[in-house]
C-alpha cells in the first residue's frame, strides 16, 4: 500500500503539502504607534477525498499529516473498520486545493455509495451536506473497560500540551489532539485548523500505528460537540478529555456509548460529565436532566 504524505514530483510541492503555516506583514497599533511586523498565519486549503476515483467531501485543513487525516476520517465516519482496509492511498496538489486519492476494497465502497452524501463544507464542518436527520445519529459501539486515570495525569497532560503544539506556537489558530498514557504523558499531537480534522489525524495515526484505543486518553483543545464524541466511541476511545465545555448532544452520546467525558479542562480543575468509573477517587455517577 503507498501511503504519500506529499507530492513526489519536486521539493517545493513538498514542502506546500506540508506547510502549517505562512509569513504576512501586518501592522500592531498600541499606544499610539504603528508597529509593523512578520507573523505567523495558519495554512488553510481545500482539501478533498475521493475514494475509488469517486468525489465525496471537500474539507478546509491544514495541509500537514493527509495520511492521518485521510485514514482517520475513513474510520471515524465509518466508511472503513481500520487502516488495513485501505488498499491504496496518493496525495495530488493543484491549483485550487490537495486532493486525497483512496483505494477500497469494492464491498466498502458498495456500503459508501448508499450512504454517501456530498459534504463540501468550512473548516471541519460537522454537518455539512447531511440531507436526513436519519444520518445524524449514526449506531456506535459502546466502547471498552478503558484505563483508570487519576487526576493528576490529566492535569499532566494539559501542562505539557502546549509544547506539542508547534502549529499553534507559530499561528494561534490551530486544535490539537492528543493521545496520552494513563500516567499523563503524551506519546503523539495531530493539529489541524479544525478540531474535527485534528482528531480525525490523531484516529488516523492511531489506526497507523496500531494504537490500542483502550491503552489510554485523549484531550482535544476545543470544545466537545457530539461529532467529536462520534469520534471517539467509533474507535474505541473511552476517556475524552475536552478543554472547553460539551453540549447536551455529545453527554448524551458520551452515557449511551459508555465514554467517560471530561470537559472544561484547567490547570486546578476539571469537570467529569459522564461515566466518571474511570477517574479515581469518583463514585457517585452524575445524572443528566431531561431538556
Amino acid at each position: 500500500m503507498r501511503l504519500d504524505t506529499g507530492l513526489p514530483s519536486t521539493s517545493t510541492q513538498k514542502r506546500k503539502v506540508r506547510r502549517r503555516s505562512e509569513i504576512v506583514t501586518c501592522f500592531r497599533l498600541k499606544d499610539c504607534a504603528v508597529v509593523p511586523r512578520d507573523v505567523a498565519i495558519a495554512t488553510e486549503v481545500p482539501v478533498a477525498l475521493a475514494f475509488n476515483g469517486l468525489p465525496h467531501v471537500v474539507m478546509m485543513s491544514t495541509p500537514s499529516d493527509l495520511t492521518d487525516f485521510a485514514i482517520g476520517f475513513s474510520i471515524s465516519e465509518g466508511i472503513l473498520a481500520g487502516a488495513d482496509e485501505l488498499l491504496d492511498l496518493s496525495v495530488q496538489e493543484g491549483e485550487t486545493g490537495i486532493r486525497v486519492n483512496m483505494t477500497i476494497s469494492p464491498k466498502r465502497f458498495v456500503g459508501l455509495q448508499r450512504r454517501r452524501r456530498n459534504m463540501t463544507g468550512r473548516t471541519g464542518c460537522g454537518l455539512c451536506g447531511v440531507d436526513d436527520l436519519t444520518q445524524v445519529a449514526r449506531p456506535l459501539p459502546r466502547v471498552g473497560v478503558g484505563v483508570n486515570v487519576d487526576i493528576g495525569a490529566i492535569h499532566q497532560a494539559l501542562g505539557a500540551l502546549p509544547a506539542w503544539q508547534l502549529a499553534n506556537q507559530e499561528t494561534g489558530a490551530v486544535h490539537a489532539a492528543a493521545w496520552v498514557t494513563p500516567a499523563g504523558k503524551i506519546t503523539f499531537v495531530r493539529e489541524d485548523v479544525g478540531r474535527h480534522n485534528a482528531l480525525d489525524k490523531l484516529i488516523g495515526a492511531m489506526a497507523r500505528g496500531h494504537i490500542d484505543s483502550e491503552a489510554g486518553f485523549t484531550v482535544i483543545t476545543s470544545r466537545c460537540s457530539f461529532e467529536m464524541v462520534q469520534k471517539a466511541a467509533t474507535i474505541g476511545i473511552s476517556l475524552l478529555v475536552a478543554i472547553s465545555a460539551p453540549t447536551t448532544m455529545a453527554l448524551r452520546i458520551a452515557e449511551k456509548t459508555g465514554i467517560t467525558l471530561v470537559a472544561l479542562a484547567r490547570s486546578d480543575s476539571v469537570t467529569v460529565y459522564t461515566n466518571p468509573g474511570r477517574i479515581k477517587g469518583i463514585t457517585a455517577e452524575p445524572k443528566l436532566s431531561e431538556v
